[in-house]
């Protein structure tokens, strides 16, 4: 059986859920429970905040991209040893994708009532009072499949505005586990794409206690524990969600690559490969000895003045390419191993040229979207036909393309997308981030 769990949820983006959820993470793990961190959706960026508060490394739990299969064997094994599963939500509550015919799907919703997982929901109560518990409400009533256990006031202006909620909170039979005050230090740094990421946030320790304490003082630890319950998992999936595209596998990771699924990785170590990690950055060349090299996404654009200048890097994976060893570039992997990508200011830094595609961030677009997509040709995604889901965020655009496609893609709704990556030979890449098979 997994541990007891609850869904951090709010009724819109921006109302401080990954707060609540990394200061209730670490001041549990504070007090001495192993907490295992999940999120709800692709992003990549929450996880490693996650994983910094609790010791221990949060998973994506996707009810799009995911078979249920693969949601229920992440959720048993990653939760067996832990006191406590905390999973936070994405957008809103019953925020979805657009997809024909059924409404709310991969929301935070469907994976509360597919777990059941009772959810605390965040109140952002900073323009509000009484009109916040008609909020909750009509949250608790929305789907009665969903369980709305209690909720956690936040940027509460002071007693007197808490006092002006919790009676109202009262009168419709739910619970008021505690109420954080507006505190700007509580804030974590942004970028384009979302948080800074956390190995380069300055002082994350000291910030990840600051916000514990606010939240250990505001909000009654035992009180969310008592309403935590077990997941609702049947299945167990023996195969990995992406079958491991070699042996012994590459795998860079650094500032510049860091986003990377741990379910995937997790899977490919589960069915035996060997996983190497270097530093591009640190101009590490891959393994040698790889029969697979993986660069995964991240922010090369920020460091591209480095990755050019890289040489023994750029050498080592020149030379695995030269021997047929499968590589694979997801997003700004991708860029990377293009022919060149242009900075923000309009500077083109050469990169490995293992494909003929050049990218630029000199007129940022962004471009966001769960993908469906058939691979064309065989790769370290599986053979041809193979259907995959994934995810595609990015600001880049593709200036010049002279490669092979590697799939065809569409968005959710079946609409086709222009995404459709590069291939040369057993070299390959995509702005798509792989999450699982389609079936």
């Amino acid at each position: 059986m997994s541990a007891p769990g609850i869904v951090i949820a709010a009724p819109a983006s921006g109302s401080g859920k990954t707060t609540v959820t990394l200061g209730l993470i670490r001041a549990l793990a504070r007090r001495g429970y192993a907490v295992q961190p999940f999120k709800c959706g692709p992003d990549y960026i929450d996880p490693a905040f996650h994983t910094a508060a609790a010791g221990r490394a949060s998973h994506n739990l996707d009810t799009w991209a995911m078979r249920r299969t693969v949601i229920d064997a992440v959720i048993q094994r990653e939760s067996k040893d832990a006191a406590i599963v905390i999973a936070e939500g994405v957008m809103g509550v019953f925020d979805g994708v657009a997809e024909p015919g059924r409404a709310g799907h991969a929301s935070t919703a469907e994976l509360a009532a597919l777990t059941g997982w009772p959810i605390v929901l965040v109140l952002d109560v900073s323009a509000q009072a009484e009109t916040a518990a008609a909020v909750t409400l009509g949250c608790a009533r929305y789907r009665s499949d969903v369980e709305i256990a209690g909720v956690i006031l936040n940027r509460v202006a002071g007693d007197a505005h808490a006092r002006m909620i919790t009676p109202a909170l009262a009168k419709i039979g739910i619970a008021c586990f505690g109420a954080l005050p507006r505190r700007d230090d509580l804030a974590l740094p942004e970028r384009h794409l979302g948080l800074v990421q956390a190995a380069e946030t300055t002082d994350l320790d000291a910030r990840l206690d600051r916000i514990a304490g606010a939240v250990a003082d505001a909000v009654d630890l035992d009180a969310i524990l008592a309403v935590a319950r077990p997941a609702r998992t049947s299945h167990v999936e023996t195969r990995a969600p992406l079958p491991p595209p070699g042996q012994r596998i590459a795998l860079a990771q650094d500032a510049a690559f860091a986003f990377t699924y741990p379910h995937i990785v997790a899977g490919w170590r589960h069915a035996g490969a060997d996983v190497v990690p270097f530093s591009p950055l640190a101009d590490e060349a891959p393994d040698p000895g790889a029969d697979a090299v993986w660069l995964p996404g991240g922010y090369p654009e920020l460091h591209a003045g480095r990755l050019a200048a890289a040489s023994r890097f750029h050498d080592g994976l020149k030379t695995l390419a030269a021997k047929g060893c499968v590589v694979h570039g997801e997003c700004g992997g991708y860029m990377v191993l293009g022919a060149g990508l242009e900075d923000a200011d309009g500077v083109r830094h050469a990169m490995t040229g293992l494909l003929g595609v050049e990218t630029s961030f000199a007129k940022p677009r962004m471009t966001l979207g769960y993908r469906r997509a058939r691979l064309l040709a065989a790769s370290a995604l599986g053979p041809p036909g193979t259907e995959i889901k994934g995810h595609e965020f990015h600001f880049a655009t593709v200036t010049a393309h002279a490669e092979e496609p590697l799939l065809a893609a569409a968005e959710a709704s079946g609409a086709a997308v222009a995404e459709c990556g590069a291939r040369r030979g057993m070299v390959t890449g995509t702005f798509l981030h792989v999450i699982d098979r389609a079936a």
